[in-house]
């Protein structure tokens, strides 16, 4: 025979309307990877801008 009895605790009941669920804020490592890739694609697109304009100016 057992010496402790556990009793079931019932969850508390809940009154009024569900509270909205908050987004989480990003990590600061993600918002700095973030950055890196801007920078990256920024950079691509310039210097795909100054390809197609040195092509335009040899024809």
């Amino acid at each position: 025979m057992p010496a402790f009895s556990f009793e079931k605790i019932s969850p508390p009941v809940r009154r009024g309307p569900i509270a909205p669920i908050e987004q989480k804020q990003r990590g600061v490592i993600v918002q700095i990877l973030d950055r890196f890739v801007e920078r990256r694609v920024r950079r691509r697109l310039k210097a795909e801008k100054s390809e197609t304009a040195l092509r335009q100016q040899d024809k």
